[in-house]
């Protein structure tokens, strides 16, 4: 079974993972004059970043269009839950900056981006 899969797709296992959990908290959190923090948490969301290393243009072009549109149903494997969840996701900004491009030899160095949840 593939680690990822995007919209029911498997895509190539990444060279990096990194999972996240991010509080959202009430615009009225804040410190109150005693200095108290005052969080009212109201979502948790998770954060994603992924990278794979050294991909073909094709390999490359395969990522990024499975994580093109604006909105994917990514199934991961979930560090708070200990199982692998669906959830639904955007996709912040992609980089893929070049490494080689000979003749024989085309590859990016990385394609990287994070993953938020919805």
């Amino acid at each position: 079974m593939a680690m990822i899969t995007v919209d029911g797709v498997a895509v190539k296992t990444p060279s990096a993972f990194s999972w996240g959990l991010q509080d959202v908290s009430d615009p009225a959190s804040g410190r109150t004059l005693d200095a108290l923090m005052h969080k009212n948490r109201i979502a948790q969301k998770r954060k994603i970043s992924l990278s794979w290393n050294h991909p073909t243009p094709q390999e490359a072009s395969a990522i990024l269009q499975a994580f093109n549109p604006e909105y994917v149903r990514v199934r991961y494997p979930d560090a708070l839950s200990g199982t692998n969840e669906t959830r639904t996701f955007y996709v912040g900004d992609r980089s893929a900056p070049m490494k080689i491009w000979t003749v024989r030899n085309k590859r990016y160095s990385q394609v990287s981006f994070d993953i938020i949840e919805r």
